[in-house]
């Protein structure tokens, strides 16, 4: 039992130590996220000057380039904007099996 207690105590320290927060990070930090290039590091640190990022619609909005799927890939490679990841898109609601369709 403590075993697997302590198991899963190393697997969630190291999960949270995996991300890597846009309004904190240093150049180098975001650099190292994969999909992020100097170009792209360099707007969002000037974006960031005009103070944090309240979410992924935010950061989206402030850095040119940075796209719905852009984000997507970031944050699978950790990057995270007020400890959140990218919202994932919901799946396409079926229609109800009690209607039919015309």
């Amino acid at each position: 039992m403590f075993k697997r207690l302590l198991t899963a105590l190393c697997c969630a320290l190291s999960l949270s130590a995996w991300a890597l927060e846009v309004n904190t990070a240093n150049e180098a930090e975001l650099d190292s996220v994969r999909g992020l290039g100097p170009a792209s590091t360099a707007r969002m640190l000037k974006a960031r000057e005009m103070g944090p990022f309240k979410d992924w619609a935010d950061l989206m909005r402030r850095v040119k380039g940075i796209k719905p799927t852009l984000a997507a890939k970031l944050s699978a490679a950790g990057l995270t904007v007020n400890q959140q990841p990218y919202p994932a898109a919901l799946p396409a609601t079926a229609p109800d099996a009690g209607t039919k369709a015309p």
